[in-house]
């Protein structure tokens, strides 16, 4: 059986723009959850950046590689695909 994730996600369209919104999330001067409502450039955005479960090769490749290979409840990133920049929170994995 494929593995499956859950995460989140912040996509924008600038790795500086990505760089700044990940500092604001680690200084704690905006939730992951506003972020993404604020700034990312998915629909996923309104959900707070939430993803759903999903499996693997669900997503593009680069994405891929970071949700199921990386550490769990941290902020990844900026990792860059064809959509552009994204900050990526893994919240689980099965």
């Amino acid at each position: 059986m494929a593995k499956q994730a859950t995460a989140r996600h912040i996509l924008v369209n600038t790795e500086k723009l990505a760089k700044k919104i990940q500092k604001e999330i680690n200084n704690k001067e905006i939730s992951f959850e506003k972020a993404a409502k604020k700034f990312s450039k998915c629909p996923s955005g309104k959900k707070g950046g939430e993803l759903g479960m999903f499996k693997k090769g669900d997503m593009v490749k680069e994405f891929d590689d970071v949700v199921f290979s990386k550490d769990l409840n941290k902020i990844h990133g900026p990792v860059k695909t064809q959509f552009g920049f994204h900050l990526i929170e893994i919240t689980g994995r099965i």
